[in-house]
């Protein structure tokens, strides 16, 4: 019995591009970047004072009350969460709650309520530590109210692997769909970490990029994956849920179909904490995976949102990747890196670039790469400054993402 097709029926997200999918998609394909100066007081001492602030305060489209009750990074998740299902058009679908679920996943976590808590602690005392702090900090958070908002009685998911933490989430929402366990998964990712420990812990590590936080800097040019400048990644901030279904179902409801969510491949480098493997063994098997659970032709791969952070080595070793997954197809390959736009999500990159993925099928175009001004000599691949249309006929695009502690998750879809 050959296995579930799973679709994707429906987009929501809010980036450092946009605050909704529409937003975000045609800034991408203007090559609009959304990294800027920080100008928070709290910044003016940092090694870095640039970032990927999200586009729309999520406080500006929630209820008010209700987003005082939440972490940041969790108003970006239900942000995503709300316009992917009613997009989805899931409002009065009749969906039991049984059959709904939940995969939504942050690398980090309700860092800023942990610390704002812990400043309040040792300023002011215990008594003033929010009885909220717990349940808006916990990692399962963003997951936790998305499900209680729309009553996903399923499973309930929040993936923590670094920086491939919602791609994970989605190839979670795959199977949880595949094993029959729900027919509908709300899957995504968020991070909300601009706050200055986190951010000064990856300066001092040689993380993030430390270019276009002087005077007069121009921060819009600092993200450069695949450059021979690149020194380091852009942090950035917000949110994307995807609303994954069964085939049969979604066509039983007469649900618009974007695209086919083919498979997913999760391994891991056991090779250091914080380096990938130079020579990207374990992301090749991933992707390898994700192909062969896809049952995906070489041939077919015509588009490959990567992972490319700016960071001098993974951005080798993803190239490394491509050409050993896709052999000579890999040159008529369109290979893009939005973070050069949107910085990097951290735990919510996967799930914003698995919207673009989506949408570079549905659409036949792939945005751009900016700041590509100098490709390194190492990198072999076809790399557009500008948007590229992509070829008719049934195709397939590749979202990868790789993280801190080796994770890697590649996810295949393929066009509706």
């Amino acid at each position: 019995m050959p296995p579930t097709r799973v679709v994707v029926t429906g987009l929501g997200a809010t980036s450092p591009v946009g605050g909704d999918v529409a937003s975000t998609w045609q800034a991408l394909l203007a090559g609009t970047s959304g990294v800027r100066h920080l100008d928070d007081e709290w910044a003016a001492d940092l090694p870095v004072r640039i970032g990927g602030r999200a586009a729309v305060e999520p406080a500006e489209v929630l209820d008010r009350v209700k987003a005082r009750r939440l972490d940041r990074s969790s108003q970006f998740a239900m942000v995503a969460a709300d316009q992917a299902w009613a997009d989805a058009g899931l409002e009065d679908s009749g969906l039991e709650p049984e059959r709904l679920g939940v995969a939504i996943a942050s690398g980090i976590g309700g860092v800023t309520t942990l610390l704002a808590n812990y400043d309040s602690l040792l300023e002011k005392g215990p008594r003033r530590v929010s009885p909220l702090a717990v349940p808006m900090l916990m990692p399962n958070a963003p997951a936790a109210n998305v499900s209680l908002k729309y009553g996903a009685r399923a499973a309930v998911h929040a993936p923590t692997s670094a920086c491939a933490s919602s791609n994970e989430a989605l190839a979670m929402a795959i199977d949880l769909i595949r094993l029959g366990r729900a027919d509908v998964v709300l899957a995504g990712g968020c991070e909300a970490a601009m706050h200055p420990l986190p951010m000064a812990a990856f300066a001092n590590m040689m993380a993030l990029s430390k270019t276009g936080s002087e005077e007069g800097g121009d921060p819009t040019s600092v993200s450069r994956p695949w450059d021979s400048a690149r020194d380091g990644f852009v942090l950035g901030e917000g949110g994307a849920v995807l609303v994954l279904e069964s085939e049969e179902h979604a066509r039983a409801r007469g649900a618009t179909i974007y695209a086919t969510a083919l498979g997913a491949g999760i391994s891991n480098d056991a090779h250091d904490i914080a380096q990938p493997d130079p020579e990207g063994r374990g992301g090749t098997r991933a992707i390898q995976m994700a192909m062969r659970e896809g049952d995906v032709d070489p041939a077919s791969v015509v588009h490959v949102n990567a992972h490319a952070t700016s960071t001098p080595k993974g951005d080798i070793a993803e190239g490394l990747m491509l050409h050993t997954v896709l052999g000579e197809h890999v040159q008529r390959c369109v290979v893009t890196s939005t973070k050069s736009m949107t910085g990097h999500l951290l735990g919510g990159a996967g799930a914003l670039e698995a919207v673009a993925t989506v949408m570079a099928l549905k659409e036949r175009t792939s945005p751009p790469t900016i700041n590509l001004d100098d490709k390194d000599p190492e990198v072999d691949l076809d790399i557009p400054t500008e948007a590229r249309p992509l070829p008719d006929g049934d195709i397939v695009a590749l979202n990868n993402s790789f993280g801190f502690g080796g994770a890697n998750v590649a996810v295949a879809f393929g066009s509706a």
